[in-house]
């Protein structure tokens, strides 16, 4: 039997240099879409209003469980984090936020870090409203008060790596009508908000979860939705409301349509308008 010489650790190097170039060389090139991000102001401001969208800037609901909900929501985005054995086809955000602001160097409350696995401590509605004047959700609380502008930079984040995502997921020959619509809205710090707004709201619009009877309420069907003939707010605006109609009539529970519509709807209507920010 002939033997095989060893590799030697020049050729292992040469190996290794050839596939990194393979493997650049097959990805495709990453789209240029909304490269200039808003400014730290303006960022700030996009913070506090989607507080106000999700809390009405009432400090309670930093840690809320709504009513028709599985799950708590957390943080000034209304973070979803799963109680255990619980897995609805939402986008888990919570979990994502910490591992964030742990990043950041943010002190992360020790109840938490002692979670293991990282899951939500209450099973249902009722316990949290059993625990919800305890210690420790006031350690989260305050926690989450002190982070706003972390909070508001994760989903910036969030948004800047759903962006790449959205093109690819979109047929080539539509793809370059996508970023123009991207571009436009980019240019105002109303649209940012809108974008950002809407991906932490109700998600990119990638997976099958987050649909119902074949139709998603993501961020990319309201841009594939858009009205290329108004302004691009105001199409994002409208596009977003019917996107958000169409899902509570497809919803199998009432209270979408009953309940949660109308306060979506009112939601969507405040990325209208050119004006800055207030």
């Amino acid at each position: 039997m002939r033997l095989q010489k060893p590799f030697t650790l020049h050729t292992i190097v040469g190996l290794l240099v050839l596939a990194v170039s393979i493997h650049s060389q097959a990805l495709p090139p990453q789209p240029n879409v909304c490269q200039q991000p808003p400014s730290r102001s303006a960022l700030i401001r996009i913070g506090d209003w989607i507080y106000r969208n999700e809390c009405n800037r009432q400090r309670q609901c930093l840690v809320d469980w709504n009513q028709g909900e599985s799950f708590p929501s957390l943080g000034i985005g209304h973070f979803i984090w799963y109680p255990a054995n619980l897995d609805q086809g939402y986008t888990e955000s919570f979990p994502q936020l910490i591992q964030y602001l742990r990043s950041r160097n943010a002190p992360i409350p020790k109840w938490l870090e002692r979670l293991h696995p990282f899951d939500a401590p209450w099973p249902n509605r009722n316990e949290f409203i059993g625990s919800a004047n305890s210690e420790n959700i006031e350690i989260l609380r305050q926690f989450l008060e002190q982070h706003t502008a972390e909070q508001t930079e994760f989903m910036m984040q969030r948004l800047q790596l759903a962006l790449p995502r959205l093109v690819e997921h979109t047929a080539p020959p539509q793809r370059r009508t996508l970023l123009q619509k991207l571009d436009a809205l980019c240019n105002t710090s109303r649209g940012w908000y809108g974008l950002i707004d809407y991906v932490n709201f109700k998600g990119e619009g990638l997976t099958a979860g987050e649909t119902y009877q074949g139709q998603g309420w993501g961020l990319l069907q309201v841009l594939q939705n858009m009205d290329e003939s108004s302004s691009p707010n105001d199409a994002f605006a409208q596009s977003a409301a019917n996107i958000l109609t169409r899902r509570a009539a497809l919803a199998p529970k009432p209270i979408e349509q009953q309940k949660w519509l109308p306060g979506w709807l009112k939601r969507v209507n405040s990325y209208r308008g050119e004006a800055m920010l207030d």
